[in-house]
């Protein structure tokens, strides 16, 4: 009997052990890494591409960033530089929380940050999922 009710002890604490990560997720998002892995090298996007960037959506994105407006765009290296590296000038507003937009000069990656102002969106990539268009 007590081999028997340790041996469900033993079963049900290695559930838990091997679960309980999992937990986390019913919490809250998971890392970016886990949604947005890219398939082999970088994409780099240079003069005339289009580029599409993730903002907050409130009002100041709104009021700051208008169509036609250039936004400098900047990259932060492993050792926490940061350069500028192009300019992106404004398409469209895409949904709530995009903005497609145009690579005018230098070379644009994703997780570059363009900014006007005290504004900030992030690069994304050079395309949309499908049902965000």
């Amino acid at each position: 009997m007590k081999k028997a009710i340790a041996g469900y002890l033993a079963i049900l604490l290695l559930l838990v052990m091997f679960t309980n990560p999992l937990t986390v997720f019913a919490v809250s998002y998971p890392p970016a890494p886990l949604y947005h892995q890219q398939a082999g090298e970088e994409t780099v996007l240079t003069v005339g591409q289009a580029v599409y960037m993730f903002h907050s959506g409130t009002a100041d994105v709104k009021k700051n960033i208008r169509t036609k407006d250039v936004l400098t765009v900047y990259r932060i290296n492993s050792s926490c530089e940061v350069t500028e590296v192009g300019k992106i000038r404004v398409i469209s507003y895409i949904g709530e929380t995009y903005i497609k937009g145009e690579v005018i000069q230098g070379e644009i990656k994703q997780d570059d940050i363009a900014k006007k102002g005290a504004v900030s969106c992030l690069i994304i990539s050079a395309g949309l999922c499908a049902h965000i268009k």
